[in-house]
């Protein structure tokens, strides 16, 4: 998948005027890119149309307009749009309570580690997490982890000729799976080469 440039982006201006019909096409994107593994772990798979709508949300809050400024932010989110042999996720720990969400943080520690996608009868692929930076202490683990989804040529390959898309986590605290729907399967196979 192409890497965003600058003349990709609208202007502040431009954005302004396109921003309501835009983020309601984004929104409705995203329901195609969200997986619910149990009660409380959410995967949202980016692409470059989320990553676009993000990097355009960054320079209207922050008012940047300046070339050097968006650079930054295209060098920051870029890496998060996938190559065509992986997926990108934004993974979610989902409590409303804070103290709840304190207490599921610390029992969930080491989750990232425990997320897992597995197409048909294939080996489960366990992704990297978190490359930016450490969201994990001796503690707890963070509420948001980034993860990358490496996929063999024999998976893209089984997947593409109707193998059902599993995804799931394995952690002793929290031990749920899903397989997901044909819509849900068929967005993410668009990511792959």
């Amino acid at each position: 998948m192409n890497k965003l440039k600058a003349s990709d982006l609208w202007k502040l201006e431009e954005y302004s005027e396109r921003r309501p019909a835009f983020r309601t096409q984004v929104i409705a994107h995203k329901k195609l890119r969200k997986v619910h593994i149990g009660p409380h772990l959410t995967l949202l798979f980016e692409d470059r149309i989320t990553i676009q709508y993000q990097v355009q949300e960054m320079l209207r809050i922050e008012r940047i307009f300046e070339r050097a400024g968006i650079e930054e932010e295209l060098e920051a989110y870029n890496p998060l749009i996938p190559d065509g042999e992986n997926w990108k996720a934004t993974c979610l720990i989902e409590f409303e309570d804070p103290a709840e969400r304190a207490i599921a943080l610390t029992r969930l520690r080491g989750v990232e580690a425990e997320i897992f996608v597995q197409i048909g009868d294939l080996p489960k692929v366990v992704p990297f997490s978190d490359e930016d930076l450490e969201r994990e202490n001796e503690t707890k683990t963070s509420a948001v982890h980034f993860l990358r989804f490496e996929l063999t040529e024999a998976q893209i390959t089984a997947l593409k000729q109707g193998a059902a898309l599993r995804f799931g986590v394995d952690h002793p605290q929290y031990r749920h799976a899903t397989t997901v729907d044909d819509a849900v399967r068929n967005a993410l196979i668009a990511d792959l080469a």
